[in-house]
């Protein structure tokens, strides 16, 4: 499983035009499940993900976690995070999880962090998504729970 974290101050996905989730001070995340991942990849990601000290504290400091700015978390299924692009020119993306695998995966790791009492909005899984987002910092972290 692997994620890109994103420290945002506002974002929002929409498909056709339409907004379907947004937040506002918060996580833009950006999920990628492989044929291997668990329950337990899951804990370890989301626990990881809410828990980072990627927010500024009173005195500028990056001491301060998404839990603790009780900040929201827009979350984002993402497939080609799995993409290998060793040979020729074209991605091959067999790393990634079948989508009905992935799907449960989803389902299961939005719910995980919704379960920490994280205000948790989502694209369409599956769906050609635009995603617009404010970073701020820019602070961009990737995490995978194969390689932590």
């Amino acid at each position: 499983m692997k994620v890109v974290v994103q420290r945002s101050l506002a974002a929002s996905v929409a498909i056709s035009g339409q907004t379907v989730g947004e937040i506002s001070k918060g996580l833009v995340v950006f999920v990628g499940f492989t044929h291997e991942d668990t329950s337990a990849d899951i804990n370890y990601v989301v626990q990881k993900m809410i828990n980072l000290r990627i927010f500024e504290d009173e005195e500028g400091k990056m001491n301060q976690s998404l839990i603790d700015v009780t900040g929201e978390l827009l979350s984002i299924s993402q497939f080609t995070l799995f993409a290998n692009t060793k040979k020729g020119r074209r991605p091959s993306f067999t790393a990634a999880a079948a989508p009905d695998i992935a799907l449960t995966l989803y389902k299961e790791f939005n719910e995980a962090i919704r379960a920490e009492g994280v205000v948790v909005a989502t694209g369409e899984f599956g769906a050609d998504m635009q995603v617009s987002l404010v970073n701020d910092g820019p602070i961009t972290i990737t995490i995978d729970s194969k390689n932590p």
